[in-house]
């Protein structure tokens, strides 16, 4: 019988999914995630290998504990799994002090019987690198860069915690919102991530008011689809200066300006650039070039290598043996730099940088070295330094709803007859193209057709302005103008950056009937136009054509939940009541009225922002009720789930007799929902005798062909011990 079962668990497995997590080198401990949903039978092994080692053995678990006959060397008293990992189907592996020598990949397997089924893939990456950032008390905020690619997925998740003092929440991300609940006070609304995050990949954190005690490593984790992403940042906030310190460098100053001022500032004028350190410049986009400084007191020779460098790796220029060799250089700097040989032996190794963009804007290093000997091939370094650039790019706001915005970009350059005009947005796809006459060239990328528009006569003005008709929140990035000549030479390169500023409808998931999403105009529009509702995806929310709603062409999330006023174009009032709003209907909301050949006579947009539902109870308690109300007369065929943050299903209607598994065995005979749900459209789950192991987040969906409804409760159930301080408090007040 036992074998009967494990075959039928362990039916023709496909190629697993290899999933990567990364870690940096020096933490404390690394988790190789391995969730099984599945039925386990007597007598089964977790088996732990990598096919990397000899042994292959990392670790082995049965129901009686941990066996770690035949394990490799390399793991010794280094890995762990959960006491209740049979209970709970949690095979996740505990590696402590990961160093990269353990970086490979790993397998996680179960067997019994004979059988073996192998249930996950892990490539662990162990890395070394860290990133530094240094500040001092008493600044208004703190950026912690953290950098991933663009356009993540909706469920991208990120956790910034604190590593040295334990592990300690600083801010988490999830479900396109900040979850402040498990947030640490220490850093209470003091943090915030930037709001287009996904699309950008951006996921610094800002921390406002650093303090001493916040220095300290802290780590970025991306849980992006099933991969683990992470990245560390070391930061070193400094005291501020004492005020017997202030008195004393006053003190010197007053010294220095009465005595040596004069021979000071000499000295300065000609030598300030060699003694320092780092450097600072700044510019603004549109500029033909940039100099990035670099002198140092050194004795340049022949076997001497000048090598620039910005903060990714990435080689700059590299000037060695009199020559320039191109080949070193990165292909994003290629053609655009230069430095000036003659200088070279007066110890001025500054760096010429054409055409600065906003991503040029970065940390520069430049390194002077030379070779110690004729046969020994290492690098003596003689000097080095640090430049930090940035490219200041002009911003235009401007509100949702306006018929167009210019992007300016007028020269002073004498431009040739006939250059090409070129602009792109900062995902590099073409905006408008003008050559020989203001009508696009192919290429144009497709959300801006019909779109832009230039002056015939802007290659005699100089004047390159763009005209971006009926923008939107998703037209908020930087835009690169460039002029070209015949040839291809870069003439000129400028950056505008553009802002669409978007009313803001906030409120809480706490079972309000419906939100109005207001619109109106003042413009006069025909009888016969047409006005559709979409969402930050594309989906449609609402049609409204002439005298008549068509809810067949809505996506099934809105179906039944949308409701615009009668004689709306008659009224000027294009406003939105969207019913039983949840979390998942949170983001920007574009309204736009068209006429009757397809042109847009109106576009306006409003952001909807709804918090997720909270719950607190104390533990103990009888029950607590998870709410969730929508519209009446659901569909019979809906079927409606609840799970829990591990996505293990908590509860489901309707409820199959045949099929009893599909219940988690946590929640079994915990857990119950009305059962005319569907008629009513209340689908609250009730959870029986909550306990603080039930915290965290709930989600319900329903499901069918034609309806789809969503929505997430967080719930907080009070431990005794907390209980009882309250209470203690309370008598002693």
């Amino acid at each position: 019988m036992k074998m009967l079962l494990f075959l039928l668990l362990s039916v023709s497995q496909h190629a697993l999914a290899v999933v990567v997590v990364e870690v940096n080198e020096g933490e404390r401990s690394v988790l190789l995630p391995c969730l099984f949903s599945g039925f386990i039978p007597e007598d089964t092994t977790v088996m732990w290998t990598s096919s990397d080692l000899d042994p292959k053995s990392v670790h082995q678990r049965r129901e009686g504990g941990d066996d770690v006959r035949g394990q490799n060397q390399r793991y010794s008293r280094r890995t762990s799994m959960n006491r209740y990992a049979f209970i709970i189907k949690d095979f996740s592996l505990t590696l402590r002090k990961p160093t990269k020598t353990d970086s490979g990949n790993y397998t996680c397997s179960i067997s019994a019987g004979g059988k073996e089924r192998r249930l996950r893939d892990i490539q662990l990456q162990v890395k070394d690198q860290q990133v530094e950032v240094m500040v001092r008390e008493g600044s208004q905020f703190v950026i912690l860069p953290c950098n991933t690619t663009p356009d993540l997925p909706e469920d991208t998740a990120v956790e910034w915690t604190r590593s040295d003092l334990g592990l300690m929440t600083v801010h988490e991300y999830s479900n396109r919102n900040d979850d402040i609940m498990t947030q640490d006070e220490v850093y209470r609304d003091r943090t915030k991530m930037n709001e287009d995050l996904l699309r950008t990949g951006d996921l610094s954190l800002t921390l406002k008011q650093p303090k001493v005690k916040d220095t300290g490593r802290y780590i970025c984790t991306i849980y992006r689809d099933k991969d683990i992403l992470r990245q560390k940042i070391v930061l070193q906030v400094k005291e501020q200066l004492s005020f017997w310190d202030a008195v004393l460098l006053f003190c010197l100053l007053v010294f220095l300006l009465i005595f040596l001022l004069p021979c000071v500032v000499l000295v300065l004028f000609h030598f300030m650039q060699y003694f320092m350190s780092d450097y600072e410049v700044k510019v603004d986009s549109g500029v033909e070039s940039v100099q990035l400084p670099c002198k140092a007191i050194v004795r340049f020779l022949k076997d001497s290598k000048v090598e620039w460098k910005d903060r990714d790796g990435r080689k700059v220029h590299v000037y060695q043996n009199g020559s320039d060799p191109p080949g070193e250089q990165d292909q994003f700097y290629r053609g655009r730099t230069k430095m000036k040989r003659n200088l070279l032996k007066f110890g001025d190794f500054s760096l010429t940088l054409k055409h600065p963009t906003d991503g040029d804007t970065n940390t520069y290093t430049c390194t002077v070295s030379r070779r110690q000997g004729a046969k020994d091939p290492e690098w003596l370094i003689l000097n080095k330094k640090k430049v930090e650039l940035e490219v200041r790019v002009p911003k235009v706001e401007v509100d949702s709803g306006v018929e167009s915005i210019q992007l300016p970009c007028k020269t002073t350059v004498r431009l040739p007859k006939n250059p090409k005009v070129e602009w792109k947005d900062s995902s590099n796809m073409k905006v408008h193209v003008h050559q020989n006459s203001p009508i696009q060239q192919e290429g144009q990328y497709h959300r801006y057709r019909d779109r832009t528009e230039m002056n015939e006569k802007c290659v005699k003005t100089r004047d390159l302005s763009l005209t971006l008709k009926y923008p939107t929140d998703g037209d908020n990035r930087t835009y690169t103008c460039t002029v070209c000549s015949r040839e291809g030479n870069i003439l000129l390169k400028k950056q505008v950056e553009l802002k669409v500023r978007v009313p803001k409808v906030e409120m809480e998931d706490s079972g309000l009937e419906s939100v109005e999403l207001h619109i109106n105009a003042e413009l006069e529009l025909p009888a016969d136009a047409k006005v559709e509702w979409m969402d930050s995806s594309y989906r449609m929310v609402h049609v409204y054509p002439t005298n008549t709603d068509r809810p067949q062409e809505q996506d099934p999330r809105y179906r039944g939940r949308t409701q615009i006023t009668e004689h709306l174009l008659k009224n000027r009032d294009y406003s939105l009541t969207l019913k039983h709003p949840t979390d998942w209907d949170r983001g920007p909301y574009t309204c736009t009225v068209y006429s009757r050949e397809g042109n847009i006579l109106l576009r306006k947009q409003v952001n909807l922002k709804v918090r997720v539902c909270q719950v607190e109870v104390e533990e103990g308690a009888e029950s607590v009720q998870l709410p969730f109300k929508t519209t009446q007369e659901l569909l019979e065929n809906c079927k409606v789930t609840w799970r829990d943050r591990y996505i293990r299903t908590v509860d489901v209607y309707p409820n199959d007799s045949d099929e009893p598994h599909k219940q988690h065995q946590v929640y079994s005979g915990r857990t119950k929902m009305n059962e005319d749900l569907l008629k009513t459209g209340d689908l609250s789950l009730t959870l029986k005798q909550p306990t603080e192991r039930d915290s965290g987040r709930y989600s319900c969906v329903v499901d069918s062909r034609k309806i789809f409804r969503y929505k997430t409760v967080l719930l907080k159930v009070k431990g005794l011990f907390f209980c009882l301080f309250v209470c203690l408090c309370y008598c002693l007040v």
